[in-house]
């Protein structure tokens, strides 16, 4: 059992409501309902139905209707991809997330990604943010600059040492243009590389591509940086060979010399009517970490499996890592009834006050998201498949399976034609229903891991062999 379904011990009713529940007629169904999203934590509810046509002969193959469904209704995933939100959504995202990085390291058959991608120049870089005041930390071998030392898991980590010195605005004017300087920091890279490889801008296009697969993570001070697969190609992708010139070593260095060019640099204007009458100038912090991706480990350096996963880890995370809230805040007095961090609601309370001043930039609605306003995981057209290509894979594996069922597996399917009919019915469970959804959620998600890492394992194991 979970531990909601242990505290359900000591509560009647929704002890109550789970037998319910569970000795209801429809039981069967809704569990194999629930099965098929993963154990979503709140289901979309629809009604309806759909028929399924031979369009020749007008014979109905099949007809399906949500009327003698467990409360006349189908619930479906509702795909969140934040844990905090739904832990069996957001662990599908992660699953696919690693497929779609690790194919961008090791190949993809299905893809059309060959597995020579792994002979391609390729890094793990990560971009960070500058200081905005000094935080507790945990320094490696001498204490904090408060003279402690701090223990792991202490609330005071990432915390400023003097909140009235901290610069609060220029921390969430950063996140706020973070998606911003990475655009900046991929032009300037590929012009780098040009420039150490003796070559114009059009000449790069015809003989190199370059591709990144990237996740924003939040650090526990609340600050944005980018941990980011770099990987040089030939012109025509992965399934080319890259240049002759083309190196890790080369990559590293263009890399170092684009995070630290003037054009990365990103200048807010003054607003002295609103207080603000110096400007920042925003730009990427001095804490670089480049690696060297290898196929296997060897001990010296990352390997494609840590990176997919690590990826993986963080495309389901977002600033509520850091304390603040997973959705929209209404007002300042939210951040008191909510028991925000001080920290947290300094950070918030700098988007609030920014906001009139520049309000293109949208800080109130990202206030939430410490100034942030960018995708959580994103890629370049070519670095491998795209999370839409795994999901209609699924699809398609799902509703072969609909058809195999039903007895229309082996009709072709321009010869069906299907009529549907749909309507939004809510969402979410009872609390009982919530409980028993856990439970299946997590049986789901132990059985994936499993086989997860036998199949790890396996490829580890052969390529040890090799």
């Amino acid at each position: 059992m979970t531990d909601s379904a242990t505290s359900a011990d000591l509560d009647p009713g929704l002890l109550g409501d789970m037998l319910k529940v569970a000795g209801a007629p429809g039981y069967a169904r809704w569990e194999d309902q629930i099965r098929r999203t993963s154990g979503c934590s709140d289901p979309i509810h629809i009604t309806g139905w759909t028929v399924a046509k031979d369009k020749t002969s007008g014979e109905i193959l099949h007809r399906y209707s949500t009327e003698n469904e467990p409360g006349a209704r189908l619930r479906i995933a509702c795909g969140n991809r934040r844990a905090s939100r739904c832990p069996a959504c957001a662990w599908t995202y992660a699953g696919d997330t690693y497929h779609l990085i690790r194919a961008g390291l090791a190949g993809d058959d299905r893809r059309d990604i060959p597995a020579t991608v792994r002979e391609h120049p390729r890094v793990f870089a990560t971009l960070t943010a500058p200081s905005f005041g000094p935080v507790h930390n945990r320094p490696a071998g001498r204490p904090c600059r408060c003279g402690k030392h701090h223990q792991e898991d202490a609330a005071e980590l990432g915390t400023p040492l003097d909140p009235y010195t901290y610069d609060y605005a220029a921390a969430v004017l950063f996140n706020n243009h973070a998606g911003q300087l990475w655009q900046r920091f991929t032009t300037r890279l590929r012009r780098e590389i040009a420039a150490y490889a003796g070559l114009t801008q059009r000449e790069l296009k015809e003989e190199a591509r370059i591709s990144y697969g990237k996740v924003a993570e939040f650090q526990k001070r609340g600050a944005i940086h980018f941990h980011a697969v770099i990987r040089i190609d030939g012109p025509d992708g992965p399934s080319s060979p890259p240049p002759h010139w083309a190196s890790t070593e080369l990559l590293d260095r263009s890399i170092r010399a684009a995070v630290a060019h003037a054009y990365t640099t990103i200048k807010v204007p003054p607003n002295e009517e609103w207080g603000f009458a110096n400007g920042w100038e925003l730009r990427w912090g001095p804490q670089l970490d480049i690696r060297p991706i290898k196929a296997f480990g060897d001990g010296s350096d990352i390997t494609e499996q840590a990176v997919a996963s690590y990826v993986a880890k963080y495309a389901t995370k977002a600033a509520e890592n850091t304390g603040t809230l997973d959705r929209r805040i209404g007002n300042r007095e939210a951040l008191i009834l909510l028991d925000v961090p001080d920290h947290t609601a300094r950070l918030i309370r700098a988007c609030l006050d920014l906001d009139p001043a520049y309000p293109e930039r949208k800080l109130l609605a990202w206030a939430h998201m410490l100034g942030f306003r960018g995708h959580f995981s994103t890629k370049s057209r070519q670095y491998s498949t795209t999370l839409g290509a795994l999901r209609q894979t699924r699809a398609d594996y799902r509703a072969a399976q609909e058809r195999e069922a039903r007895g229309l597996d082996d009709l072709e399917p321009d010869t069906v034609l299907v009529l549907a009919s749909w309507q939004y019915a809510g969402h979410g469970h009872t609390p009982g229903e919530s409980v028993l959804a856990a439970t299946i959620a997590r049986d789901i998600q132990l059985n994936r891991q499993t086989a997860r890492e036998a199949l790890r394992d396996q490829l580890a194991l052969e390529g040890a062999e090799s």
